[in-house]
């Protein structure tokens, strides 16, 4: 029923095309946000996941991670310039969702979704957009979870691991951190951010393998190897973590200690991830394996953003990474298929697996907005 709500109150948002348009230069058909603004129009005609290969209970809830990652993505699309409808879509959705989070308390997945409500916040939509938001993490640091970061699914599923009550999986860093940085800067209440960073680092000091520079998905993969023996590191769980760092990053204050020791983290993962590139610009589906592997466009997205991000922001060297970043772009571009879709997006799993060229996902097309935005700005003269 939301679904539908969300999809006809989209349409009624849609403002009247002029009947008289210039017709696009190539140039313009071509350039990152141009071709951004394409792929989200292409996903905000299909919210109702019948393009999705591998439906999960989770795709078709519009306050879940699946779509909320997309909304992510269109968050940076309307601030990087897109035509209004991007941003009046975010606005659209963050109404019918009742600006609420998923389901589940605890569990980071179900708190991306406040990303966007707080963009919206600052945007036009005022307090009640965060308050739904600011209960959710109330309750939280009123009530944390007394858990270890071991990952262990019990016969009864995996909704009742225990320790999703905190963030023991990479992409939880991703999911909920830049959320709550947001949060307290936008209540000036530090105790948001103080959390954040607190369990941000304890997964870290978990999941981080300091030889490859690299995070494991969780726990269960520390022993784990690949037929060639080599270790297990998911593109797209490490994909989050990288993304999530530049989205963090510049939410707190420029020469402070905790700013600096993210950047540091930063910085040593992107050397390591430069030197898995793949001569085609696609990161594998596992880092490791690169041999062989399929386009995978999801963690490649994620990296495209976080490469093109760092260099603009002064982190990365210029002459380094900026042909890893156009790199990444030029992967991506390649991943749009014949019928307008993102493909090659790896769909939701907690490892790496197969990819085809149909298989899409709305988290692989925020990933892509996400870098677009970034390539957009590589373009721009420096402020």
């Amino acid at each position: 029923m939301i679904a539908r709500t969300l999809a006809l109150l989209l349409a009624a948002a849609t403002p009247a095309v002029a009947m008289a348009k210039p017709a696009p230069t190539a140039a313009t058909q071509t350039a990152p946000l141009a071709l951004a603004a394409k792929l989200a129009e292409w996903q905000l005609g299909r919210l109702d996941s019948g393009h999705v290969a591998r439906v999960t209970t989770e795709t078709r809830n519009p306050r879940a991670w699946e779509q909320a990652v997309f909304w992510v993505g269109m968050t940076a699309l309307a601030d990087a310039g897109a035509p209004p409808r991007i941003a009046q879509a975010v606005q659209t959705m963050g109404k019918a969702n009742e600006w609420l989070p998923a389901r589940r308390p605890y569990h980071a997945d179900d708190l991306v979704i406040t990303q966007s409500y707080l963009w919206a916040a600052k945007h036009g939509a005022g307090p009640e957009a965060i308050a739904p938001t600011k209960k959710a993490f109330d309750f939280i640091l009123a009530n944390p979870a007394h858990v270890t970061l071991a990952f262990y699914q019990p016969p009864e599923g995996y909704d009742q691991t225990e320790c999703l009550k905190r963030w023991c999986w990479c992409d939880a860093l991703f999911m909920a951190p830049p959320a709550m940085l947001e949060l307290s800067r936008q209540t000036g209440d530090p105790r948001y951010k103080e959390f954040a960073l607190k369990e941000f680092w304890a997964t870290t000091d978990f999941l981080f393998d300091p030889a490859e520079h690299l995070y494991y998905r969780d726990s269960r993969f520390f022993e784990k190897r690949d037929e060639a023996k080599n270790k297990l590191f998911w593109s797209r769980g490490n994909g989050w973590v990288f993304a999530g760092l530049a989205r963090m990053i510049p939410l707190l204050p420029e020469g402070s200690a905790d700013r600096k020791r993210l950047e540091a983290l930063f910085v040593e993962m992107a050397a390591k991830l430069k030197t898995q590139q793949k001569p085609d610009g696609y990161w594998a589906p596992s880092l490791l394996a690169t041999e062989g592997s399929p386009p995978e466009s999801s963690g490649t997205g994620f990296y495209t953003y976080g490469m093109a991000w760092g260099v603009r922001a002064g982190l990365l060297d210029k002459a380094s990474y900026e042909p890893v970043a156009r790199r990444g772009w030029g992967a991506l571009v390649k991943s749009i298929q014949p019928d307008g879709r993102l493909g090659w997006v790896q769909q939701v799993s907690d490892q790496p697996e197969k990819v085809l060229p149909t298989d899409t996902q709305y988290y692989g097309v925020g990933a892509f907005l996400l870098a677009a935005t970034a390539i957009d700005a590589l373009d721009r003269p420096a402020r």
